[in-house]
């Protein structure tokens, strides 16, 4: 089998490579190149498993970076255990064919009690007196510790927040390098998750966005010379492309607005009620699931959901087949955005009352998905003592609340999740074999899958 690593530079489009990215340019002017049809939605987790798995969302169910559970009448975001994934993965079929087959996955999504050889994930630490640590969770176990002796702790304000940014690629790429030279794995996933910052933050037609692009040029670069220097194939992909937004949809404020959603007063706040809603959505970047509990207003939903400015499309059951997302995990409707707009999870209808969560970087307590955590408000005064003084009652033992995120969602100048009308939009897969016949995100199993058998 022939050795082989898959760089995961997320964000990467055809319409990015260029000056801004030489090594990237000159590993694609010595290999191939082309723009494939992203998955739907173009988000981490459903992009991903379309990868590791060959199948759309309505085989491999992962219908979104999070869902409703029916069951929980809760909404799940950002899990991480690989079982959720239905299907045979890559590896799986690989270790089949020859058993002395190896993988590491590198931070790629659904990693924990996955049956790959070696995997890092980002996962804190939770005491029961509510303080937080940030750490990663490792397989092996013990390797954890091994690796942050050896090139330190995980920086994880710079993987998500207001201070992400290029730090985390660059300890993923260490750690990466790390495996490599003591287990050398047939396979390797590695994440890079540096352009998705900024291009989120600022869009990509911004022009500091080619600092970014220089950064993770650099990263990219040096893994590659690395990787072809021990004899192992690079093939190097992206999940989806970030297009330029200037239109944040608050879809449940409209949804509450009809009398659709039920909150509950928890110390003076308001929390979503999921169960007791007749709907509501979870929004996701420029993707919505929207889920019916009362049957009687079906209609009227759909109804109220076509009448939002910015929305493109409402998927009913047969367009969502007809997309690929008929699965149970599915709202009852799955709605679409236009190219400029998004949808926030916002329900509260006054600022006063949103629950303390909201102004956290906090994402699994959040009813969808919030960039917005990428910023810190700017209406803060001395923002910077604010999370020093946090920080120092936190190494004393006390509690608090980070609450600096603002509620701006016109923040936002960057979004995905849609199919992008240009392909210069859309993510792109440079491998040393050929690509024809290649056209969709989940045609990248057989990429990877060939590389490695034939080499």
């Amino acid at each position: 089998m022939q050795r082989t690593a898959v760089i995961n530079v997320v964000g990467l489009t055809s319409s990015l490579i260029g000056e801004s990215t030489p090594k990237i340019q000159a590993f694609a002017s010595r290999n191939r190149q082309k723009s494939v049809k992203p998955a739907f939605p173009a988000v981490t987790c459903t992009a991903q498993s379309n990868i590791v798995t060959g199948c759309p969302a309505s085989e491999h169910g992962a219908v979104g970076n999070g869902w409703y559970n029916r069951d929980y009448s809760e909404v799940h975001f950002w899990k991480q255990s690989n079982p959720i994934v239905k299907g045979l993965k890559i590896w799986d079929e690989l270790k089949g064919l020859n058993p002395s087959f190896t993988c590491a996955k590198m931070f790629w999504w659904y990693n924990m009690y996955s049956s790959v050889d070696y995997s890092i994930t980002p996962r804190p630490m939770y005491p029961a007196d509510g303080r937080k640590f940030f750490d990663v969770y490792t397989h092996p176990m013990e390797m954890g510790a091994k690796i942050k002796k050896d090139i330190g702790d995980f920086p994880f304000q710079t993987f998500w927040g207001p201070r992400a940014g290029i730090g985390s690629s660059q300890w993923i790429a260490e750690s990466t390098k790390w495996v490599e030279e003591k287990h050398e794995p047939t396979l390797n996933l590695i994440y890079l998750p540096h352009l998705d910052y900024n291009l989120q933050r600022l869009g990509p037609s911004h022009p500091d966005i080619k600092t970014d692009l220089e950064e993770i040029d650099q990263v990219v670069g040096d893994l590659i010379s690395f990787f072809e220097a021990r004899a192992v194939k690079v093939v190097l992909l992206s999940e989806y492309g970030i297009s330029d937004v200037d239109r944040p949809i608050h879809i449940n404020r409209v949804l509450r607005e009809k009398g659709w959603i039920t909150t509950k007063d928890e110390l003076g706040l308001e929390q979503l009620d999921c169960g007791a809603s007749q709907a509501f959505a979870v929004a996701d970047h420029q993707v919505a699931h929207v889920y019916v509990n009362d049957e009687s207003i079906r209609g009227e939903v759909h109804a109220a959901l076509e009448a939002i400015p910015g929305i493109e499309s409402v998927l009913d059951e047969v367009g969502k087949r007809e997309m690929g997302i008929n699965h149970e995990r599915s709202g009852d409707f799955v709605v679409i955005s236009d190219q400029r707009s998004w949808f926030t999870y916002y329900y509260w209808l006054d600022d006063g009352v949103a629950p303390d969560f909201a102004r956290c970087v906090d994402i699994h307590r959040k009813v969808g998905y919030d960039p917005v955590e990428l910023f810190i408000n700017p209406k803060l005064k001395l923002p910077v003592l604010k999370i020093v003084k946090f920080l120092l009652k936190k190494k004393l033992g006390f509690r608090g609340l980070l609450d600096v995120i603002p509620l701006d969602a016109s923040l936002v100048k960057g979004s995905h999740g849609r199919i992008p009308e240009s392909q210069d939009e859309w993510p792109v897969v440079i491998s040393p074999d050929s690509l024809n016949g290649i056209s969709k995100s989940t045609d990248l199993y057989g990429v990877i899958r060939k590389m490695v058998v034939e080499g």
